[in-house]
């Protein structure tokens, strides 16, 4: 009896009748054809025997085993050795090619050759690059390392520069400088280890003073406009807000009507000078006054001296000179009126005598003081005429002579 397999051979009772050897379908094998030929493996379901299918460019034969698994070559994977394995890419008619990711990954896609999950820091499509924040470095394979940058104080990228072997942020941002941008640029200062901008409200010159504030502390340097504080907020001495409140111009002062007295004080001095305010309806410049009374600073004194304008000066010095000139007219007039008093009182009465052979006659009589009493000045018993000519008036205190 043949005795044929049912499901591989055409026949059951069809054999050779010499060797017994049935005749069997595609893809089977065997006396009895019960076995799978090469390139077929028994299917496990109902035992038929299917081809193997196995890709001949990743496949070192057209066999496989009996779960149907071919034998693949290097980079090849794959029941049927058609897909490249972890690591290779680009399936062809030479297999599988190695992923070219710089050491960088094990993995890339297997059609595209794209590198999957890059190690160290890296990225692109065959980890050659450096992520953002990270550069390469010249040594050590080429590693990357972090920038020395910060997020902050820049956009946190950087690269060596040729030439150079330390890193370079790429872009400070605004406030800060330096190549890895750790410092303020001027115009700005350290506050709490960031850098904010210089507050000196506008009175500083940045051409004069680049730094416009110290870096470490934000004091103001080099105030302008006659301005003073740490941040040119207040006006210097002898200085005040105008009345918009924005420029500080030179102080003005007037003195009240009541006499006060201002001292000043010098190393040598004896004693202090006081000057009284009734006399002066205005104050002095700081100038004027230093000038006219120094002042020494040694001696810690005091000057209550305010300031004004050069007119209100002038109009004291004019309003002095004149008061001066005043009583100096007064002066001349009253020694004037002494003088005439005094020689009034020395003058005599007089009379005008002439004189006619042996007769005397008064023809008038003069007295620089009005009103004057003169009797008993001129006697007529005893006036004698001597023979010579001599004329003798006679007084009770005076003997006159002609």
């Amino acid at each position: 009896l043949c005795n044929c397999s049912t499901v591989g051979s055409v026949g059951v009772a069809e054999c050779d009748a010499v060797t017994g050897q049935c005749l069997c379908r595609e893809g089977y094998a065997g006396l009895r054809c019960e076995s799978c030929a090469q390139g077929f493996y028994p299917e496990r379901s109902n035992r038929e025997c299917r081809p193997c299918g196995c890709s001949p460019p990743g496949s070192h034969s057209p066999h496989c085993d009996d779960s149907g698994k071919c034998q693949c070559k290097d980079g090849v994977t794959g029941l049927k050795c058609d897909q490249c394995s972890d690591g290779y890419y680009r399936f062809n008619e030479t297999a599988c090619e190695p992923c070219q990711c710089n050491n960088h990954s094990k993995t890339c896609n297997s059609s595209t050759g794209t590198c999957l999950q890059c190690q160290d820091n890296t990225e692109g499509d065959h980890c050659e690059l450096c992520k953002e924040g990270f550069y390469r470095s010249p040594h050590a394979a080429h590693a990357c390392h972090h920038c020395p940058c910060s997020t902050v104080a820049s956009t946190g990228t950087c690269r060596i520069h040729p030439g150079e072997t330390a890193p370079r942020c790429d872009k400070c941002r605004m406030g800060y400088t330096g190549p890895n941008c750790n410092r303020c640029d001027n115009g700005y200062y350290n506050s709490d280890s960031i850098c904010v901008r210089c507050k000196c409200n506008g009175n500083v010159d940045p051409a004069r003073s680049p730094s416009v504030c110290k870096p470490e502390s934000g004091e103001c340097l080099g105030c302008l406009y006659h301005t003073a504080g740490f941040h040119c907020e207040e006006c210097e001495d002898g200085y005040v807000r105008d009345p918009e409140g924005t420029n500080c111009t030179k102080k003005e002062a007037t003195l009240g009507p009541e006499t006060g007295e201002f001292t000043t004080s010098a190393p040598n001095a004896s004693k202090a000078t006081s000057f009284s305010t009734a006399v002066i309806n205005s104050t002095l410049s700081p100038t004027t006054i230093q000038t006219l009374f120094p002042i020494s600073s040694s001696d810690n004194s005091t000057s209550a001296f305010a300031d004004v304008s050069w007119t209100q000066f002038n109009i004291i010095i004019l309003t002095v000179i004149i008061i001066v000139v005043v009583l100096l007219m007064g002066f001349v007039g009253a020694v004037y009126m002494y003088r005439e008093y005094q020689n009034r009182k020395l003058n005599a009465p007089f009379w005008t005598i002439e004189l006619k052979e042996d007769n005397i006659s008064f023809s008038s009589y003069h007295d620089s003081i009005p009103n004057a009493d003169v009797s008993g000045l001129l006697e007529d018993d005893g006036n004698e005429v001597a023979p010579n000519g001599q004329l003798t008036l006679t007084t009770p205190m005076h003997n006159f002579k002609a």
